[in-house]
């Protein structure tokens, strides 16, 4: 799960991970008494697509504060079919991982990735030092990769690209953008500068409850939701390096 942040002015853009595992209050819903579980497990809990999202938000907003302007759900494997029609992205791999779904080996170093070979890869989280925080900041670095492809690849003048990356786009996301047009907001971001974008981990540690293992605020996120709230996201991440990632 993304949060994604962008301040008035459209020149920084902010990727806030949020842990899988975080335990945090679910609150009720239909046929869902509410109670304390992972944050993954809302949308089961809402019942999937619509239901489930709409849980989802309602979570995040009451761990947050945040009221939030759009959402997407993202289908991995529509996703793959953006990466082909972009050509496919630019992936630097900083710790050699064996899949644990292909078996095939990513050695380290900087290397072109087709779809199918990126999604595995950000998949990725047994073997790594980070576990689930180094698939989050690979995650929120293909996110990075994607938008440099698109402004390379010069959508606005390739119309027949353009109408193609936009089909994949659609098929790969369900989007509520509260009436912004889709076009206008992967445009708007693409147009962010190429340092502009950081990939925020939420402060939290993992920690084992009655046998399951879970992540946990640290120090109730360490005042990262009340700097989104404030819109003071910028300075926050000047004050807490380790929790940032320059993508």
């Amino acid at each position: 799960m993304l949060i994604v942040h962008v301040p008035a002015g459209m020149r920084q853009a902010y990727l806030i991970s949020v842990p899988r595992d975080l335990l945090v209050a679910l609150p009720p819903a239909p046929g869902f008494p509410g109670g304390q579980d992972k944050v993954n497990a809302a949308y089961e809990h809402g019942g999937g697509g619509e239901g489930g999202a709409r849980l989802l938000s309602t979570t995040l907003n009451r761990l947050t504060g945040i009221r939030f302007d759009g959402a997407a759900l993202v289908d991995f494997s529509g996703f793959k079919e953006v990466i082909d029609q972009l050509g496919g992205i630019r992936m630097c791999v900083d710790t050699p991982v064996r899949s644990i779904h292909t078996r095939y080996q990513f050695e380290a170093g900087c290397q072109q990735m087709d779809g199918a070979r990126t999604l595995d890869y950000v998949r990725q989280r047994y073997d790594l030092p980070g576990g689930d925080f180094d698939r989050q900041r690979h995650q929120q670095q293909m996110l990075r990769a994607v938008l440099d492809r698109a402004g390379e690849t010069r959508l606005r003048s390739d119309p027949v690209k353009l109408d193609r990356v936009l089909r994949a786009a659609g098929g790969a996301l369900t989007v509520d953008t509260n009436g912004v047009p889709l076009d206008e907001l992967l445009f708007a971001l693409r147009g962010l500068p190429a340092d502009a974008l950081r990939g925020v981990q939420v402060p939290s540690y993992p920690q084992t409850i009655d046998g399951v293992s879970y992540v946990v605020l640290d120090d109730g996120g360490a005042g990262l939701f009340g700097a989104l709230r404030d819109t003071r996201v910028p300075e926050w991440a000047g004050a807490n390096p380790r929790w940032v990632n320059r993508l």
